[in-house]
């Protein structure tokens, strides 16, 4: 990794996006002080208060472990703190369930919480939508975005889909080794460097479904018998849909 310059502004999100082995890990590394850069330097201001969410963290699975005690474990607050974390991210109802049982957008839910133990100044992420479903991601940028405009910190995240996370970003950088491009994500989105990396995946997703619809539904989507009694449903026609 080369040539990389970048500035994070509290009260901003910056999207770091690039196919694998990038250089995403690599600079994130460098931020956290746990690898030195070969050349440049790394300003922090003084005192500065990091919270980190890894991608993925192991966890033993014959370890008991609730969530509450999970979150505790980052950093010795008050019970009062820990619940202050939880609410925020929208999981005090998991607080004594076992950490290894839950789903993925759960876990990072906990992550997250975990990490606003720390009352960051800068937030760091590192692929925080690993293993959550569409929707699931969706939610997550937009607490993650709501997070940061009740505290006031600075966001640095990761990602592979610039879609996904484009309205709760404020700037975007395009790594590869090297800044392919940075800037707001309309710009970046249709950036020919961006458009070489990622503007084939979307159509690659996509599969054509035909469905033969020889019945109706009702308006909580249950299959009804006899005549559609809605003038919009036809009995037997096709319907073309697309799925990611």
């Amino acid at each position: 990794m080369h040539d990389v310059s970048l500035e994070l502004q509290a009260g901003k999100i910056l999207t770091v996006i690039g196919p694998n082995g990038a250089g995403k890990s690599t600079l994130i590394r460098v931020l956290l002080g746990l690898q030195k850069p070969d050349s440049g330097e790394v300003w922090l201001k003084s005192s500065l208060r990091i919270g980190y969410v890894p991608q993925k963290i192991a966890i033993n699975k014959l370890m008991p472990l609730t969530v509450e005690r999970f979150v505790a474990l980052a950093k010795y607050q008050n019970n009062d703190d820990i619940a202050k974390s939880l609410a925020e991210t929208g999981i005090t109802h998991l607080n004594q369930q076992a950490i290894q049982s839950l789903s993925g957008g759960e876990f990072q839910r906990v992550l997250l919480a975990r990490a606003l133990l720390q009352k960051p100044q800068l937030l760091i992420l590192d692929e925080p939508a690993q293993g959550v479903d569409v929707i699931g991601q969706a939610e997550l940028y937009e607490k993650i975005s709501a997070l940061k405009d009740k505290h006031g910190f600075g966001v640095l995240m990761i990602s592979h889909d610039l879609h996904l996370v484009m309205q709760n970003t404020d700037q975007v950088l395009c790594l590869n080794q090297h800044i392919c491009c940075s800037g707001q994500p309309d710009d970046v989105s249709s950036h020919p460097e961006y458009l070489r990396l990622f503007g084939d995946l979307p159509a690659e997703g996509l599969a054509v479904y035909t469905h033969q619809h020889d019945h109706c539904h009702d308006l909580q989507g249950n299959v009804v018998t006899g005549s559609c009694r809605h003038p919009e449903h036809s009995n037997n026609h096709n319907e073309t849909n697309e799925h990611g």
